[in-house]
């Protein structure tokens, strides 16, 4: 099912949470809305769904003005955080909800209903829980169980609301994965509300980035990381260091230091920022006999997150913090660096907005 929202506009009282919005979602994929909290996604989801009325503007589903259409004739269903299972209900009772409250002329018998729970618990691997109440599940269980749920009506559109907010991190990323595997099976034109950059990264197909109210920028998740079109893209999506300085011919001046800028339309004695990540970076033990270009820094901080060698690092003049990742083996770290050690920091790549 195509999703199309026009000119949608959501205030509460004095606060602005969706600011003339207009989207075309691609039809069967799976998209993350992004951003901030009170950015105005989960509002927008809402707005979709028909659990929430927009001040004004449209949303049209399959080519259809959906606008003034209950909730329960749009054919989307709806995933909550924190899962919304009936606790009187067993696992098998709460998927069978929403199949046997239909209208008698299209309920399915309760042998078809059996069968179609059946086969729902088995896709999302759980088929040996049916017995078992809400309260005896795990976090990541009761998710997939309203997951099942959310697709016994067979909707043309699945919403979730930050599925995997309330998990902690391991089942959350064991979820999101399992998530992008069932989506490829069933190609349902699927939204999903995330705060967490990873993860919108991660199982996305297409990212929409949203802050104040606003669509900031949407695209698939290589070309918003690599072609941010503003400062905020480019910070939301991944580590940053800034650097800020004054060009200098090929350089950019930062107070005694000098770095490359690669760009040739920056004009002599600007003032810019520069930003770059983590991982592009270079960086090498001080040498006093060969100052050439770079930033000379201490290094404060060793972190060891597995494979992934994070170093933080201190300039001594201005105090200013930066940060450098590499994937060299923890052992040919612990050789080359050690803390209040001086080293040359040079970008590799630069972003300038």
């Amino acid at each position: 099912m195509s999703i199309q929202v026009k000119n949608i506009c959501k205030r509460f009282g004095d606060f602005t949470a969706l600011d003339d919005i207009n989207i075309n979602f691609p039809t069967g994929e799976l998209v993350a809305l992004l951003g901030p909290s009170g950015c105005g996604k989960t509002s927008l989801l809402r707005i979709i769904a028909g659990l929430d009325i927009p001040d004004s503007g449209e949303v049209w589903l399959d080519g259809r003005d959906c606008s003034n259409i209950h909730v329960k004739q749009r054919e989307v269903g709806f995933v909550f955080q924190h899962y919304a299972l009936f606790k009187h209900m067993n696992v098998f009772e709460n998927v069978a909800f929403g199949l046997k409250i239909k209208p008698f002329d299209i309920r399915l018998s309760n042998t078809q209903i059996t069968k179609k729970v059946n086969e729902l618990l088995k896709l999302v691997q759980l088929d040996w829980l049916g017995d078992r109440f809400p309260s005896q599940l795990s976090g990541g269980q009761r998710q997939r169980i309203a997951l099942a749920r959310a697709l016994a009506v067979e909707p043309k559109v699945l919403l979730l609301d930050e599925p995997f907010g309330a998990l902690d991190a391991k089942v959350r990323q064991d979820l999101r994965r399992w998530l992008r595997r069932l989506h490829d099976e069933l190609h349902i034109t699927s939204l999903f509300v995330t705060h967490d950059q990873q993860e919108a990264l991660e199982v996305a197909d297409h990212i929409v980035l949203m802050n104040n109210g606003k669509v900031i920028q949407m695209g698939s998740p290589q070309s918003l990381y690599e072609k941010p079109q503003s400062a905020f893209v480019y910070e939301f999506l991944g580590g940053t260091n800034t650097f800020e300085g004054v060009v200098d011919g090929e350089y950019i001046k930062i107070g005694p230091y000098l770095l490359p800028h690669y760009h040739e339309t920056l004009v002599y004695g600007q003032n810019i920022k520069a930003l770059s990540r983590p991982h592009e970076i270079d960086i090498k033990i001080f040498d006093e006999n060969n100052k050439t270009y770079g930033i000379v820094t201490k290094i404060k901080r060793i972190h060891y997150v597995g494979g992934l060698i994070q170093l933080e690092l201190v300039e001594e003049l201005t105090k200013q913090i930066y940060y450098c990742e590499t994937h060299v083996h923890s052992e040919q770290v612990a050789k080359q660096f050690a803390i209040d050690m001086l080293v040359t920091i040079t970008p590799s790549k630069i972003h300038i907005f």
